[in-house]
């Protein structure tokens, strides 16, 4: 859950809300929506354990087709979006410190994504140590923001940048967007509940914890950016986690920051990139289609054809959101539509599942149903419509992101048909033979 998006998606957030307290409070309410969120997928997780996570929930509840669905968008826009968004954020910061121009960022976020890529072919053992190496830096990159607000004072302390201009509403769709998607990832501890020792007790208390931690961690970091930078000055940033530092340290240690906040982006990238790659290894070996993803090399313990097909996509998508105002921005909005979808279909879950399935064991049943799983339904369908307006939306620009992600992920509709045509021929073929 704890990614680089609270050092960059803040400062959007800010720009679409017209007060402080506005802005604190959507921040908890995302938390509390996650926590409904994870206390569904709790109960799904401990009654149907496996591997594939969602794909496995949304299979049993719906069947194949929207299964093939829901592989095809996490492959084609939800994890390699998710890539390029903070390969972004990474090319913010870099810019900050090393300026290559009106591209730079874009040209910083496509290095990031090639040299991870590069790295994770290499073989799972050096992935796994640069994640350790890369989660240490994050972690120290939160305290000293954290600290850095709370060693401030408000009253002394300058806005280093130049604010926005003021939101014509007091809060908008988007800026919900930008907080649930910061608080996006809790749910990839589905696919660990198979694997879990003790798993009942264990997953609860993966989510649970997990969530409010990154809660209380969330609102701490948003109290500091306010306490000096302020609204005005969140707004007018593309790296507020830098300029909070150089505000109450100096320029030195915005720098040394800004480092660590790059550090932290590529951890987060390499986590991404090594579970996608193994997504698309999975989906490769379950569809004709995409056969050529489902090869493991054992030489280097790791899925090539997954590897290079995601890093492939992912800067198809950097080069795309290099030619808008703000690359981060188009990226996020361009996963949001298959993300809520796919979240809300999950929520749906529990209840044909429940009914399905009638209670057995003693797997953990989520308090308070139906009540919690609605809120989370509704969350997740205000959101999904949320993104399908702004997709929508007659300007071109800002909607622009959103409706390639939508367009992505209807395309897996007449692929979905393609692979099954060619199943059904591969399967008449065996049968011929025999």
């Amino acid at each position: 859950m704890l990614g680089a998006g609270i050092f960059r998606a803040p400062a959007i957030v800010a720009a679409q809300v017209s007060s402080e307290t506005l802005f604190m409070l959507l921040w908890l309410v995302g938390g509390l929506i996650s926590l409904a969120g994870a206390l569904t997928y709790a109960e799904l997780a401990s009654r149907f354990p496996h591997a594939g996570g969602e794909y496995h929930f949304l299979r049993r509840a719906y069947g194949d087709r929207l299964a093939f669905l829901f592989a095809w968008a996490r492959m084609s826009v939800v994890q390699t979006g998710a890539i390029a968004a903070i390969a972004f954020v990474f090319g913010d910061y870099a810019a900050r410190l090393a300026p290559l121009g009106p591209n730079g960022p874009a040209l910083y976020a496509a290095a990031v994504v090639v040299a991870v890529t590069a790295l994770n072919a290499l073989g799972t053992v050096h992935g796994k140590r640069l994640q350790n190496a890369l989660t240490l830096a994050l972690a120290i990159s939160v305290v000293a923001i954290v600290a850095g607000g709370l060693a401030a004072d408000p009253a002394r302390t300058p806005v280093v940048v130049a604010g926005g201009s003021e939101p014509a509403f007091a809060v908008s769709g988007l800026a919900v967007i930008f907080v649930m998607l910061t608080y996006g990832g809790w749910n990839e501890a589905a696919y660990l509940g198979a694997d879990l020792k003790e798993g009942r007790q264990t997953i609860v208390r993966a989510f649970v914890i997990g969530i409010v931690t990154v809660t209380l961690i969330y609102l701490a970091m948003n109290f500091a950016y306010l306490r000096v930078l302020g609204l005005e000055g969140l707004r007018g940033t593309r790296a507020p986690a830098a300029d909070l530092v150089q505000s109450v340290f100096g320029p030195a240690n915005a720098a040394a920051l800004s480092v660590l906040v790059m550090v932290a982006c590529a951890a987060t990238v390499n986590a991404t990139v090594f579970t996608g790659a193994r997504t698309n290894y999975a989906f490769g070996c379950d569809q004709r289609l995409f056969a050529f993803l489902g090869r493991w090399h054992a030489g280097v313990n790791a899925p090539l054809s997954g590897l290079a097909w995601q890093g492939s996509i992912a800067l198809v998508m950097v080069a795309a959101a290099s030619v808008s105002r703000d690359g981060f921005e188009t990226l996020v909005v361009f996963t949001a539509p298959a993300f809520w979808l796919f979240f809300l279909l999950n929520g749906v879950a529990l209840f044909v599942l429940r009914r399905r399935f009638p209670a057995q064991g003693s797997h953990f049943r989520v308090p308070l149903y139906p009540l919690t799983p609605l809120v989370f339904c509704a969350a997740c369908a205000g959101m999904f419509v949320a993104c399908v307006r702004y997709a929508l939306s007659l300007d071109a620009g800002s909607g622009l992101g959103a409706r390639l992600g939508l367009g992505v992920l209807l395309l897996g509709i007449p692929l979905m048909a393609v692979s099954r045509r060619m199943t059904a021929a591969a399967a008449a073929g065996d049968r011929a033979r025999v």
